[in-house]
């Protein structure tokens, strides 16, 4: 028996996770679950799972009735409690009728295996707090060069989702739905007329649905909403929900106010360049002065690959060092007179006048080289990594005096799909033939 608390002690000794705590002790015991209960819900979680909640009557009633007992011994399953000092905190599910050597064995290890759970528990809940407030910076940061309400409002619903994973999340601006695309719950529209710009959080009676108001300078901009069909919000998650809806109703509340000056400006703020409104007038330019003095006008259209990767690994901090490198790296590989602007995101438009498609294509290839050769220091955001290297897949197009000046705009996306869709980090020119279809 030492020999198998020792073997049992050292897995779970290199057990780090829900997942390989389970495995270790289902090698060693006849295990089907762990349970563990959680009070801020009053419910059992299978310790597993990701902490699904249990909706079971004859599981709660095994759990209570350990607390008088130290195990049950059913016929086809039995059950031993997991203590923390003389406190039930769980419970060990086995799928058959145990012998008393294996009780025997249990009250030697389970201080360890109990103790061992607690600990993850503790881990996985420090971690998220970390993740808490690196979200409430990341929100805080996007303000400082996005203005964007279209743009902004993804970022933060992916943040506020990794807090409240077993509930959906919905964004509202203005009553309106802006992420993600579909909410078909009609009770949750009934609810945000309730809304003013007084209110406090809502929560439906049994917990599953709740709204937090995007409040601002005493004005109510929207809502965001979690729903769930099983799980209810726990006082720690109504905690987090209520501090990022704080923050991310004054980045929405600057966003608007910046979007207002910043509508009639010509430059990007992040990357210097054109901004999407004054690149649509300098097409309009280059196309018709183009057009009538019968010169060549090409087009190139690029965006960072795996872009999203970078803001989802390293935070969206770094995603925008990444985007003003890039773009000064692009910079200094155009002419003086060529024109480059920032069509939204990470995708990029560069205008070259008098230029033949073939010359075009030498461009669109020496900007990938310049961008792919390029390390960039994130070392200011990031203590593990220093450099970090991205690549930018390109499509280019001609203007041939098309009716709509934007055409070739377009021909040029189509390409950069196909650029994207072949592998990333290539050029590909738009072929009518090969992409009239896409």
């Amino acid at each position: 028996m030492i020999d198998n608390l020792k073997q049992i002690f050292s897995f779970l000794n290199d057990s780090n996770d829900a997942r390989s705590i389970t495995a270790t002790l289902e090698e060693v015991f006849p295990l089907s679950a762990i349970y563990i209960y959680d009070s801020t819900t009053d419910s059992l979680r299978d310790f597993s799972k990701s902490w699904m909640f249990i909706k079971s009557k004859e599981l709660n009633e095994v759990f209570n009735e350990l607390k008088d007992k130290k195990y049950i011994n059913g016929k086809t399953k039995s059950y031993y409690a997991l203590y923390n000092n003389k406190k039930v905190i769980g419970m060990l599910e086995f799928k058959e009728h145990l012998h008393e050597k294996l009780f025997e064995f249990l009250d030697l290890s389970s201080f360890c295996i109990s103790l061992k759970i607690q600990n993850v528990i503790l881990s996985e809940r420090m971690q998220k707090n970390i993740e808490f407030h690196d979200s409430m910076k990341n929100i805080a940061k996007i303000i400082e060069t996005q203005y964007e309400i279209n743009y902004i409002v993804p970022i933060i619903g992916e943040m506020i989702d990794k807090f409240v994973s077993d509930h959906l999340v919905y964004i509202f601006i203005n009553n309106e739905l802006i992420w993600p695309s579909a909410c078909n719950d009609q009770k949750i529209f009934e609810l945000i007329k309730l809304l003013n710009s007084k209110s406090e959080y809502i929560l439906t009676p049994d917990k599953k649905i709740g709204l937090f108001p995007l409040i601002s300078e005493n004005k109510l901009l929207g809502c965001i909403v979690t729903k769930s069909t099983e799980n209810v919000l726990s006082e720690k998650e109504i905690e987090y929900l209520e501090q990022l809806s704080s923050q991310a109703a004054t980045t929405i509340n600057r966003a608007n106010v910046y979007a207002e000056i910043l509508k009639h400006a010509t430059l990007d703020a992040l990357t210097g360049f054109y901004n999407r409104r004054q690149l649509e007038e300098r097409v309009k330019q280059e196309a018709s002065s183009a057009k009538r003095q019968k010169r060549n006008l090409c087009a190139i259209m690029t965006d960072i690959d795996y872009f999203k990767s970078v803001n989802d690994t390293y935070g969206h901090a770094v995603g925008d060092l990444v985007l003003k490198t890039v773009s000064k790296v692009i910079r200094n590989q155009l002419r003086e007179y060529d024109i480059a602007g920032r069509y939204g995101g990470e995708e990029f438009v560069i205008l070259l006048p008098f230029t033949k498609i073939e010359e075009a294509q030498m461009v669109a290839e020496r900007l990938r080289a310049a961008v792919a050769n390029k390390k960039i220091d994130i070392s200011k955001y990031n203590s593990e990594n220093h450099n970090i290297g991205v690549t930018i897949s390109l499509g280019v197009a001609q203007y041939k005096a098309e009716k709509d000046e934007n055409e070739f705009i377009r021909n040029a996306d189509k390409a950069l799909y196909n650029a994207k869709a072949s592998g990333r980090n290539k050029v590909v020119t738009y072929d009518r033939n090969k992409h009239e279809n896409i």
